[in-house]
């Protein structure tokens, strides 16, 4: 107890927005190559000559030290850092935000994390409904689509062209 209040919401944004950077930077690597191949078939892998232990003890450390990142924005916001704090119901929300968004997509994650915390906000007044509407979000978001809004696909500035798409500099014939 007794934090000093040191995080506002500009730092926590930037800080964000770097994480995020950096994330990217990780899975374009051949480290974070290394880490989906593992992820998508851990055999096939290590068959490859991709040491997994290496990979997985590398992404552990890189999302806890993110994790810690997050614990120490916190606490500087709500001036305490006590267990209490981290409920059930927490994980439950972040997991809830990645699923809905889509699990192999940084786009989808931020845009579940905007989504449900919208949406928390809006039923601020109701608690109670708060979890049967995550609930009935989720099984309808799996029923409809599995993979999540996203699933892997990041939103880019390509999407938005006025061409319709990515141009490689190919010429099409039509």
């Amino acid at each position: 107890m007794g934090i000093p209040r040191i995080t506002n919401f500009a730092w926590a944004f930037w800080i964000a927005v770097l994480i995020m950077y950096i994330i990217k930077n990780f899975k374009n690597s051949s480290y974070g190559r290394a880490c989906l191949a593992i992820r998508e078939n851990e055999i096939a892998a290590e068959t490859m000559g991709i040491d997994t232990t290496k990979y997985k003890v590398m992404a552990f450390t890189i999302g806890a030290a993110f994790a810690g990142t997050a614990g120490v924005l916190f606490s500087h916001y709500y001036y305490i850092a006590h267990p209490a704090s981290f409920t059930f119901m927490r994980s439950f929300d972040i997991l809830t935000m990645v699923v809905l968004g889509g699990l192999g997509s940084m786009t989808g994650a931020v845009t579940g994390a905007v989504l449900l915390t919208g949406i928390s906000a809006a039923l601020a007044d109701y608690p109670e409904w708060r979890m049967v509407i995550y609930s009935i979000a989720l099984i309808v978001l799996m029923l409809n689509r599995p993979q999540g809004i996203f699933g892997s696909k990041e939103l880019s500035l390509q999407m938005f062209r006025l061409g319709g798409g990515a141009h490689d500099g190919t010429a099409e014939s039509k």
